[in-house]
């Protein structure tokens, strides 16, 4: 799946000249996905080697948006463990953290928030290992949140 990553790079920052946030799911099960702020969207499923983008914006009312990430469809409205993957756009920066609730929905597994010259985020091992999680980049660069299989898969 590593061939994948440049093409949908090419096409996401073909897409517009503000940078985008990308769920990328390269494990083997699908995620399911919310874009939360002061309202909440729907969710999104993402398949294995499927890809989910939104443009960087700003919510007016709570400023940040959460990006939610759980293993179980429905599972932002029944208590699983999620996945959140923050970000919050300030005119020409993107600042952005990892964190999680009700528990780490993808221990056992590589996650990992980069861009192109931002700070990277990674929990080698689905769990945060410590230590200040929050980035900034250019808020015309992607920044990318990829979940990988468990070792051996």
């Amino acid at each position: 799946m590593r061939f994948v990553i440049p093409s949908l790079l090419a096409f996401a920052t073909s897409v517009t000249a503000i940078g985008n946030t990308l769920v990328f799911n390269n494990s083997t099960s699908p995620i399911y996905v919310w874009s939360v702020s002061s309202t909440v969207g729907p969710q999104q499923t993402v398949v294995s080697g499927g890809l989910y983008m939104e443009p960087l914006h700003r919510d007016e009312n709570s400023g940040g948006i959460a990006i939610k990430i759980t293993k179980k469809a429905g599972g932002l409205y029944s208590g699983d463990p999620q996945q959140i993957f923050a970000y919050s756009i300030d005119n020409a920066q993107v600042w952005y953290d990892l964190s999680t609730v009700f528990g780490e929905p993808f221990a056992g597994q590589r996650v990992e928030v980069t861009s192109d010259t931002g700070g990277s985020i990674i929990w080698p091992k689905g769990s945060n290992p410590g230590g200040s999680q929050v980035k900034v980049a250019s808020s015309d660069e992607n920044v990318w949140f990829t979940v990988y299989g468990a070792p051996g898969v």
